[in-house]
């Protein structure tokens, strides 16, 4: 749930180049012209209905961005109250998404970070998933236990993805190390810049599509942060 006093942390440049650069090594293994399938999972406690606002603004161009990559599925996950948790069917297109989102209001509760994670590894063994992203802000469970779970999305292939809003340092532990865990990445987040939020999420669904050269295409209509990270690739190749 999260403290609402709590002010957002700034993004420098060099760490959302850091994030963007483990998004381009994590591994994506998907048949040319699959759909790409990727789990969206937001904390709708109470302190999180403006970045909700935000995320729903923005879903659309996970899925524009993508199709010429042969598309992407997008499932969205949420909890809110008293163990309310839900997911949503396989969305192909963004109208759906947006129904989904939009019907959705924020209430007061804890974390349920594990329900998440747990639900990612039984969706992934039915069905290959290839990222799952989750926005947040902080965490009230047992870290451990979250970790375990994140090792098993790692053996599984399916990387984490996850956005930090705020400054709350047990937060920023967990979510780091269930990235680690999971060969995804961690990057913290301006809630007041949208802009940075949706480069942010379309990066990870254009390479959840189509891997590390749609990310570089990708790059090419951008500055800052992803064009920074195309640069370092070409450094290593």
């Amino acid at each position: 749930m999260g403290n609402a006093k709590r002010l957002p942390a700034k993004s420098s440049a060099a760490k959302i180049a850091s994030f963007l650069d483990k998004v381009a090594r994590a591994p994506v293994v998907k048949p040319a012209g699959q759909r790409g399938r990727l789990i969206f999972a937001l904390d709708a406690t109470a302190s999180r209905q403006p970045t909700w606002d935000r995320a729903t603004d923005i879903q659309s161009q996970m899925f524009t961005k993508t199709a010429s990559l042969g598309g992407l599925e997008i499932q969205l996950c949420l909890y809110r109250g008293h163990g309310e948790f839900n997911y949503s069917p396989w969305y192909q297109r963004s109208p759906d998404l947006l129904k989904r989102m939009t019907a959705v209001f924020c209430l007061g509760g804890l974390t349920q970070i594990r329900k998440v994670l747990r639900h990612a590894i039984k969706e992934t063994k039915k069905q290959k998933v290839h990222a799952l992203v989750f926005v947040g802000d902080c965490v009230e469970e047992d870290i451990d236990q979250l970790c375990q779970l994140a090792g098993e999305l790692g053996l599984l292939g399916v990387p984490a993805f996850l956005f930090h809003e705020g400054h709350d340092r047990r937060a920023a532990q967990a979510f780091e190390q269930i990235a680690r865990l999971s060969n995804g990445a961690c990057c913290p987040f301006d809630a007041d810049s949208p802009q940075q939020l949706k480069e942010l999420l379309s990066a990870v669904a254009v390479y959840a599509a189509g891997g590390h050269q749609a990310l570089k295409d990708f790059s090419k209509d951008k500055g800052g942060p992803v064009r920074r990270l195309v640069h370092q690739m070409g450094q290593r190749n």
